[in-house]
This record gives C-alpha cells, structure tokens and sequence, in this order.
C-alpha cells in the first residue's frame, strides 16, 4: 500500500517528468484507462484520476492497459525506430559523409533524428556519425595506413580539416593516438533508467547514470586524467557489466566480477576498498568509515572520496548514510539512492 505523503510524491514527480523516479512507480489514469512511467510526454491528469503502482504488473492487474508514449513496458528511454535505423545505417557505411537527401531517402526527419540522437547519446547524428568514422579513422592509423589515408577515407579532402575535427573529437592529433589510449563509451538501460559506461578492452573506469549532474564534466575529466580518447563503442568490461547490471537488478547478484579501473589518490582507493567491503543490505556512516581506516578525524574527506566515486552501484556509495541515519548526498539521487538500499534489503531476506 503506497502512503498519501508518496502519492503526493509521485504526483508530483509525474508532473515535474522527473527520470530520478524511472522504475520506482507507474501511474494509472482513471480517465483513459493507461498506466504510464514517470516521465511520460502526454499530458497530465489530475491527481485524482491517478492510481500509483510499485510495479508495471500491478497496473496491468489492476486492469490498466499500457501507453502507447512512453511504453512503460520497455526500459526506460529504449531505442526509437529512428534513432536504430540511422545507427544501422552508419555500420553498414560507416565511413559515409550524410547529407540532406540520405535523411530523405530513409523517410527521417533530419531535425527529428538530431533531437532523438541528443538525447539518446548526448550529441547530434551528424557528431555521432563523425565520431564513428573518425574511430574508423584511428582504426586505420593503427593499422598501419598513412593518415592522408585515414584522412581521404573518412572525406576530409583538407589535412588541416582533418586534424582539428580528430583532435575535437578523440582529444589528441591523429599521430598522438594509440590503442593503449582509446576508451569507449555505450549506454545501458537499466530499471533505474540509463547508465553510461567508459571502459577500454581490460576494465570498466567509469559508470554513471545519465542524467547524474555534471556527467559532461566527469567523463571530460577522465579524458584528460588518462589521456584518452573516448569515442562510442562496447569493450568486453562493458558487455560485463551490463550482463552483472541486469542479474543485480532481478535481485540475482550481490557482488560485482567485471574489472575496475580505479582512478583515484590512495586516500580514495582506501575509502572505496571500505565501500566494496560493506555486505549487501547494510549501510555505514562516513564516521564509521573513518573509522575503519585509523583516521576518525577524516570523515569529511571521506565524504569527499565517497563523492569522487565513479563507479556508481559497482562501487556502492549508495550504502553510505549520514551518522544520524538520513540518507544523505547521492549523485545518481536520493529517490534512486533508496530504492537500491530497500532493493538490497530486500534481497538480504
């Protein structure tokens, strides 16, 4: 049974179309007979007409049929019809320049395919399709290929052009970049909404969800910090983890395997070793924390490190609270940052 105080909650999120409360409630509207996810494009009813649901087969028992927006029954953001279309359309032609007439010719909107990409990737299509044939690019310079090689294929008939769209996107010239120093970047759905992950071909640096605040700026600082570049693509870590993602969330997995890439000061490492270390269904306060490592004094900088974690879940700082037992600070959300610990709970029973 879901409390007044949370319906006002949920009510208000639904009309805020807040992601933090993707995969915690469904609404079902009493005026249309539809359930629908928290972020749902339609308009909104008014809060007596709306009945909430922990779960999308609640509102399905209940006699609700699904929204045909915001198709409740699916992830969260899952891929439209355009956005799969233009991404199959790339790697078939990977190294094509797209123009007006290619949108036209697969009956797409080139302004409907820029707003989908942007949300979707956090970059237009034509920034997307740059990005993969400038990979495409470095996979050929590796390969041995002369860059007035890699440069003509990609259709750039300006070396100068070249370089500076190369270096705008991987962050280095064309000659300064080798495989060691190449991370790839794929989004996740999840239940709690979509994730991105940054890993290279032996661990995972960085996993965060997408709409976390200052993302932009993590993944810009772990560019500059390992002197990367971070195009789109999928690693054997990010295959990993989206598998373990999934077994966690059907409450089948406790303890995260893919390899980490930790980026922080041995100060950091040690309050993220502490983190790991806290069993599944049990929380600790920055205090105990500090604590733990023979420095009660420093429990302000362990909040610090507990912030600079950019490893969400894998590295639960979710299951740090405040001494008084309030939640406390999560990147990710206060309203995600409980579900995982009931989630987890829940699990430990």
């Amino acid at each position: 049974m879901i409390s007044a105080d949370l319906k006002k909650q949920y009510y208000e999120a639904l009309v805020a179309k807040d992601s933090e409360y993707e995969g915690l409630f469904y609404v079902g509207v009493k005026t249309t007979g539809v359930f629908c996810r928290p972020t749902c494009p339609a308009r909104k009813p008014k809060f007596e007409n709306c009945e909430f649901y922990a779960t999308a087969q609640q509102a399905l028992l209940a006699s609700y049929r699904p929204c045909q927006r915001c198709r409740p029954l699916s992830h969260p953001n899952q891929v439209s019809d355009v956005v799969r279309i233009l991404v199959e359309a790339v790697e078939k032609n990977p190294e094509k320049r797209w123009k007006g007439q290619d949108f036209k010719a697969l009956s797409i909107d080139e302004s409907t395919a820029r707003r989908q990409f942007k949300k979707r990737f956090g970059m237009t299509f034509v920034e997307y399709a740059r990005a993969r044939r400038m990979g495409l690019a470095l996979k050929n310079i590796r390969s041995g290929r002369t860059v007035i090689d890699a440069q003509l294929s990609t259709g750039y008939e300006s070396g100068s052009g070249f370089r500076d769209a190369f270096s705008r996107i991987m962050g280095a010239a064309p000659t300064q970049v080798d495989e060691e120093h190449v991370l790839k970047a794929s989004w996740i759905d999840t239940r709690l909404g979509p994730m991105m992950a940054v890993a290279d071909e032996k661990a995972l640096y960085l996993l965060e969800f997408v709409d976390r605040r200052g993302l932009e700026r993590e993944v810009e600082r772990l560019r500059k910090r390992t002197k990367s570049a971070i195009v789109p693509g999928v690693t054997e870590p990010i295959r990993s983890i989206e598998r373990e993602l999934a077994q966690y969330f059907e409450g089948t997995l406790t303890v995260f395997h893919t390899p980490l890439f930790w980026l922080g000061t041995p100060f950091q490492k040690s309050v993220w070793e502490q983190l790991i270390a806290i069993p599944p269904g049990e929380t600790r306060s920055y205090q105990d924390i500090a604590n733990a490592l023979g420095k009660p004094t420093a429990c302000r900088a362990v909040a610090q490190a507990n912030g600079a974690n950019q490893l969400a879940i894998v590295i639960p700082c979710h299951r740090v609270i405040n001494a008084s037992g309030e939640l406390g600070g999560y990147g990710g959300g206060l309203t995600r940052k409980n579900w995982l610990l009931t989630h987890e709970k829940q699990g430990d029973n």
